[in-house]
């Protein structure tokens, strides 16, 4: 053979492995993002996010009972323990190289083997923390936001319907939610202090110009912070628990009371409901590569994975 020949050889075997490269890597990517459309996780799912790989990550409170909450790792349509030794296991979010989840009144951080560490304790708050909830990362990598509920037993009565607004159990409920950042050397600062509109905040989120978002659990608003200010963007989504922002300025909130999830326009006055017939639509992880909310129902014990 001539050594013309053995070099158009060599081109077309190499652009050949290149294709094949490229095949292999697509049709992983797409192994690795296709997801059933119900995925059963466990007990009391409630907080999703994408980690370690491109996985997604859920907190599973599972029962009461002191550590036997955990983190489990989706890959696809497999389920495992990805960490364990939790309590509560709420809010979940990936920044850093590391996984951060809140458990009642302490913050922890994980990391890429499921190795558990503390980031802030009870004792390193600058208040008294009642019920750690929803995670955030900022924008910038450097920090995560971590809602406090505040007075969330006080919210509804004993058949667990929450209070109407405006009466006087409403009132009586002590404004005592706060918003709090930490930075991943455990740093913490109040972000949003105690305030009349969110008494007790559960969702939080980072919106597309870094502002902060926060659904208020009681009151049904959706809030966002901007230059110092809170204001009620917009409201009747009484049980909000998670609020994200994609990249057009859309909003979404879920309502772990009324299981649905809505799309809400930027300027807040329009909202269509995209997800419905939940027993509880947790906190949520917005999937806009993919046009999709992931969603875990606590009370089914599954994550939905929904086109929006």
């Amino acid at each position: 053979m001539s050594v013309t020949s053995n070099r158009y050889l060599r081109a077309a075997m190499a652009t050949f492995l290149s294709i094949l490269l490229s095949f292999a890597v697509s049709f992983a990517d797409h192994h690795k993002s296709a997801l059933p459309d119900v995925i059963e996780v466990g007990q009391r799912p409630e907080s999703i996010t994408k980690g370690f790989g491109g996985d997604f990550f859920v907190t599973v409170m599972n029962g009461k009972e002191a550590g036997d909450g955990v983190i489990k790792r989706i890959h696809g349509s497999v389920v495992t323990v990805f960490a364990r030794g939790f309590d509560e296991p709420k809010g979940i979010c990936f920044v850093g190289g590391y996984l951060f989840a809140t458990d009642l009144n302490k913050v922890r951080r994980i990391d890429s083997k499921g190795n558990v560490t503390i980031l802030a304790g009870e004792s390193d708050f600058p208040k008294a923390v009642s019920y750690l909830n929803d995670a955030a990362a900022s924008l910038d990598g450097k920090s995560i936001y971590i809602t406090d509920m505040g007075a969330n037993t006080k919210m509804h009565g004993p058949n667990g319907k929450l209070w109407p607004l405006g009466g006087k159990d409403a009132r009586e409920i002590s404004t005592i939610g706060r918003v709090y950042q930490i930075g991943l050397d455990g740093e913490i600062s109040i972000a949003i202090d105690a305030n009349s509109l969110m008494p007790c905040p559960n969702g939080v989120g980072v919106g597309k110009d870094g502002q902060l978002m926060v659904g208020a659990f009681f009151t049904g608003n959706l809030l966002e912070l901007r230059d110092g200010k809170l204001d009620v963007v917009a409201d009747s989504f009484r049980g909000a628990d998670a609020v994200e922002q994609d990249r057009e300025g859309n909003y979404f909130v879920s309502s772990w009371k009324q299981g649905r999830a809505w799309k809400v326009a930027p300027d807040g006055k329009s909202s269509r409901v995209v997800i419905d017939g939940l027993k509880s639509a947790a906190d949520f992880y917005l999937d806009e590569e993919n046009r999709r909310l992931l969603v875990p129902d606590m009370l089914a014990g599954t994550v939905n994975v929904s086109k929006y």
